[in-house]
């Protein structure tokens, strides 16, 4: 604007600046308010898990009553997600974000008050639904609040947040059930949900697309719900029942005549939960099947890496964190980097580019052996962190940016969901490759070091062991014999790791090749209303 454009006539097009002078919907508050609160959830995602041993032995839980501790909240938010994106493009994002950000925060307290494993697995149930509903309201204000040439910085350091606050969990968990108690892990989201619910009140500011959906499509939930939740069982519990078992596949079956029928029913509705049209933008598309094989390789390959820091080498649940931190760290370093270059290049490139070097990282951690140093093991880690970066980054703004305005929730909890159902589908996948190499391996290897025979009824219970890196040493074993079951064990391990972190890579090749159908997100200059 010219010196000599009289103040009291503003050019139109241009927004008023008025959230650059006060604190509510500017942009960079605006996402550090939301990762607040998104940083509480992923967390959530891995720290429990170093709590689960402690929640055992406090609470008298069976086996199966730890699971669901972790089921519970993966199904809650895995089927939720896509229905709680619909609730924020119709309601606001804003609300939506608030009310999960508070559900979430008071049933983590009820869980630390909780005296008995159901109170604990229904409060967890209600963490994974509350969540849901946070986390694609958190894209959905950050796609209505920044404007299209630094959307992808901000969702470059939305990803950094998840990322760091997911590879983090470990390390919070373990440094919180050592020193304090299994109810601080989530005691400590009472503060940080109240943290983010005065900054949301302060800060947030409700966008409405002129075109938000007025209805619901009630029958489309219900399906979409089922779907979901039969696809994520049978993956979650395939490891316990077999690929082979009639249950497995009864509910893969009834995942797939849901998905059909939910798609046949989107044709016929007015305003249905996800428009099919959609998916005629190739690269969304792409972007959510780049999402699904991005998840499997990283979440089911980290499942195992655990496993390996811990019972091959010896570590505590703090330690093994603590080698985790390259992962972490260049995750940090790299999201805000590759959210730069794909706004000055597009992401088909740093998308490509970033699947190939996950490819890389992952054949690198299949020669891991149990004698792998740890400056060998941090360069595989950066590499996988520097790899990740730019499609967590890249593939997010694909699939939002390439959605319309007014389905912006909808998109992000299409991306949130694609992750979860990658990261079930990597860890039952690759969990079957490692059992079926180890159940192969372990006889002969247990008979070429001169062991004494297994008996059958054991050798499953053995195998099982073997599957996450413990030795299956009888009591009362002398020492001799008990270093080479050690010594077979994990070099049973190993070769289940390697074979699994083979299919891994495999999988981020195919990735690689599914980027190249990425472009950036055509709708995404309607999202820009704020000033940075």
């Amino acid at each position: 604007m010219s010196s000599q454009t009289p103040v009291a006539d503003p050019i139109p097009d241009i927004p008023a600046p008025e959230p650059r002078r006060g604190l509510r919907g500017h942009p960079w508050l605006t996402l550090f308010s939301v990762a607040i609160g998104v940083m509480m959830v992923a967390l959530d995602g891995t720290i429990v898990a170093i709590a689960n041993p402690a929640i055992q032995k406090d609470l008298g839980a069976s086996l199966a009553d730890v699971q669901w501790i972790t089921n519970g909240y993966l199904l809650a938010l895995a089927v939720a997600l896509i229905t709680a994106g619909k609730l924020g493009d119709r309601f606001g994002h804003r609300q939506t974000f608030l009310i999960g950000v508070v559900g979430f925060a008071l049933a983590s307290g009820a869980i630390g008050l909780s005296s008995e494993v159901s109170l604990v697995i229904v409060f967890r149930v209600l963490q994974g639904l509350f969540g849901a509903l946070l986390m694609p309201a958190a894209l959905g204000l950050l796609r209505a609040t920044f404007p299209a040439e630094k959307l992808n910085m901000a969702i470059g350091i939305w990803g950094m947040v998840i990322g760091a606050s997911t590879a983090g969990g470990p390390i919070v968990g373990g440094l919180l059930v050592e020193h304090v108690n299994w109810q601080s892990v989530f005691f400590i989201n009472v503060p940080v949900g109240l943290l983010a619910l005065v900054l949301g009140l302060v800060i947030l500011k409700d966008h409405r697309a002129k075109n938000a959906p007025r209805s619901f499509d009630v029958p489309g939930i219900v399906l979409l719900s089922g779907a979901m939740f039969c696809l994520i069982w049978a993956l979650i519990k395939a490891g316990e029942w077999g690929w082979g078992d009639g249950k497995t596949w009864g509910f893969l079956i009834g995942s797939i005549v849901l998905f059909v029928a939910f798609g046949a029913l989107e044709t016929k509705v007015r305003e249905p939960l996800i428009p099919l049209r959609m998916f005629r933008s190739l690269p969304l598309t792409a972007g959510t099947v780049l999402m699904v094989l991005m998840a499997f390789a990283f979440m089911g390959g980290l499942f195992f890496v655990t496993f390996y820091l811990q019972n091959v080498h010896g570590m505590s649940p703090v330690d093994s964190g603590l080698h985790l931190l390259p992962l972490t760290g260049m995750m940090i370093v790299a999201s805000p980097l590759a959210g730069a270059m794909i706004t000055k290049f597009g992401p088909r490139v740093p998308l490509v580019g970033g699947m190939v070097a996950t490819a890389v990282a992952m054949y690198g951690m299949s020669t891991l052996d149990v004698g792998t140093g740890t400056g060998t093991m941090s360069i595989w880690f950066a590499l996988l962190g520097l790899g990740l970066a730019p499609v967590m980054v890249g593939a997010t703004e694909v699939i939002v940016g390439n959605a319309p305005m007014e389905l912006s929730g909808v998109a992000g909890g299409l991306q949130q969901a694609a992750m979860q159902v990658g990261g079930s589908l990597g860890t039952a996948v690759l969990g079957a490759v490692m059992a079926s190499r180890v159940s192969g391996e372990l006889p002969d290897n247990w008979n070429a070091a001169h062991l004494p025979p297994i008996p059958p009824a054991q050798l499953d219970k053995a195998a099982d062991a073997v599957a996450v890196g413990m030795a299956p040493v009888p009591k009362g074993t002398p020492a001799p014999f008990a270093e080479k079951i050690t010594a077979v064990a994990h070099e049973t391990f190993i070769s289940g790791m390697g074979l699994a972190f083979s299919v891994a890579c495999g999988v981020a090749v195919v990735a690689a090749v599914v980027a190249f159908a990425t472009k950036r997100g055509a709708n995404a200059v309607e999202g820009g209303v704020g000033h940075i």
